[in-house]
């Protein structure tokens, strides 16, 4: 590995990359900065300090190195700049390869990770950077960060307990054992006060009828207590306003499409005219404009116009609220014709931490998060049409012999285990290589081109689609053809720069037909804004 065989892989303006690289280490200080502390100040056989920056001198004495851990690493910093995680991950593997004992590297692709949402292995990489060096106060930071994404909040403690221990005047990591540590005792109340009994519905603390709208307010009205078309375009516009629907109209949205769900399987089966054709969307997460431009480029729902709309429908994106009430408005506007399907992130733990449960409580209540959480549990799970295609969130299942049948017998209504049927349809991912692996996030497993053979052969259905990870062109085709990914969020958290996509599949022939389309802009509202701090800061 040298300058010149990177350089073939990497131009800007017709330079050699590695050109590109020492200029934008001269000009920024930041990233000078950034090596110092991602490196304790030293990379190779170069000493940095605290305030280092690449002198013409220094460039002119890089540009000779034939260090190849240092041209590896300082490919890495220019892409954790311009957020190239995959390559960086790629980069920093290579120097893992060369020195394999270096505990910075194995925590700086662990943040990698992180930003990629491999949880699973940026806790690997966080865990094997501590045992190399125990000291090391980085690496606890990013464990703790780790375990706080996949929901293991007790494990994130102890770590962040350590870090204040060794550090007690940081007062980020204070803050961050703080919240923590109120995280762990809301979950130890919730158990205390749990019981067998069953759970009363927060529909039956409602008195909806006698709730007042008040004069002043002038958007959207539900009519006779109904949805209609009337209605959705009224509300559509109103979000796009920036205005908040009114209390009662979208509790009487919520109760409503909770009655209309729950009357559903767990797996929805359709049939597609010769002459019909469906919409297949993946993830949208709180991305409200472009769910607009959705409708804008492929037609409003209708009973002609049909749409599956394939889960993660809120987190992350700061408009969740605005998208789960035109999907479940659309739901009850066109209940045989607007499908809904379950994805990770339509569960408590993840929205306590991506960002749902902060703006449902800053927009209305913590009493109608507990609603919205009530009807998530009755979204279905997968869909298969025609009897040929199966839709589903995440993917296929950690061991051989599931059926459908199998899929219709899940008894849905909770959130959803750490294993088995139920968490592999919202948690699993397509791998390139036959048989099965640990998952990249921590949860269920990856399954290979040979599964999802076994599956289809067993259950006499032609192919896969599912959504759950974030792709470059806004969809994957995998496994011969056997398995597609479609994503539906453009410019992913304002910062991943991918394309969304969406399906067509047509009762005549079931053939995908992709279309594309790129982010439009939204008010400047980032993305994480309602999420939890630790999850805002905690990535850093």
């Amino acid at each position: 590995m040298h300058w010149e065989g990177l350089s073939e892989i990497y131009c800007k303006n017709n330079q050699p990359y590695r050109l590109y690289v020492l200029s934008h280490l001269q000009l920024s200080s930041a990233v000078g900065k950034s090596l110092y502390h991602a490196t304790n100040g030293t990379i190779g056989s170069f000493q940095l300090s605290d305030n280092f920056l690449f002198s013409p001198a220094k460039c002119a004495e890089l540009n000779e190195s034939n260090d190849v851990t240092l041209v590896l690493f300082l490919f890495v910093c220019l892409f954790f700049s311009e957020k190239d995680y995959e390559n960086a991950i790629k980069y920093y593997s290579e120097a893992l390869e060369l020195n394999p004992s270096n505990a910075i590297y194995y925590s700086n692709r662990s943040l990698a990770y992180l930003r990629t949402e491999c949880y699973g292995y940026a806790l690997a990489d966080a865990t094997k950077a501590l045992e190399i060096d125990k000291n090391y106060i980085k690496g606890y930071y990013r464990r703790a960060t780790s375990n706080m994404a996949l929901g293991k909040f007790k494990a994130a403690l102890k770590d962040y307990e350590t870090v204040v221990r060794v550090r007690p005047n940081d007062k980020d990591a204070r803050m961050k054992y703080q919240e923590c540590n109120k995280i762990v005792k809301q979950k130890a109340f919730e158990r205390a006060i749990a019981s067998d009994e069953t759970k009363k519905s927060v529909v039956d603390s409602l008195d909806i009828e006698n709730m007042t709208i008040e004069d002043d307010y002038v958007g959207p009205k539900l009519e006779d207590g109904k949805v209609t078309l009337k209605f959705m375009n009224e509300m559509m516009d109103w979000f796009k306003d920036q205005k908040k629907l009114h209390r009662k109209c979208a509790y009487q949205i919520l109760v409503q499409v909770k009655d209309v769900l729950s009357k559903l399987p767990s797996l929805v089966e359709i049939t597609l005219k010769e002459t019909e054709k469906i919409t297949i969307c993946g993830d949208t997460h709180g991305q409200y404009y472009d769910l607009l431009n959705i409708f804008k480029l492929n037609g409003l729902p209708s009973e002609t116009n049909p749409y599956l709309f394939n889960g993660d429908f809120v987190d992350r994106g700061s408009f969740s609220v605005e998208v789960i009430l035109t999907l479940f408005g659309f739901k009850l506007l066109y209940p045989d014709n607007f499908h809904l399907l379950r994805g990770n992130h339509e569960t408590d733990n993840m929205n306590q931490m991506y960002g749902f449960e902060g703006e449902v409580k800053a927009k209305y209540t913590a009493q109608m998060f507990q609603l919205f959480s009530e009807v998530f549990q009755w979204l279905p799970l997968a869909q298969c049409i025609n009897n040929k295609v199966l839709v589903m969130h995440g993917g296929l299942f950690s061991e051989d012999g599931v059926t459908l049948e199998n899929l219709r017998k899940i008894d849905r209504n909770r959130q959803p285990p750490d294993s088995g049927p139920m968490c592999d349809l919202l948690w699993s991912d397509p791998q390139p290589q036959n048989g099965r692996s640990i998952s990249k996030r921590g949860v269920s497993c990856q399954f290979g081109p040979d599964v999802t053979e076994r599956f289809l052969e067993q259950n006499k259905l032609d192919f896969i689609v599912r959504s759950h990870e974030v792709k470059a062109e806004g969809y994957e085709v995998t496994h011969s053809g056997k398995c597609i990914t479609v994503f539906s969020a453009p410019n992913y958290c304002d910062q991943m720069g991918n394309k969304g996509a969406y399906i067509h599949l047509r009762g005549s022939d079931l053939k995908p037909e992709f279309h594309q389309f790129t982010a439009v802009p939204h008010p400047n509202v980032k993305p994480m804004a309602y999420a939890n701090t630790l999850m805002q800061l905690g990535m850093m």
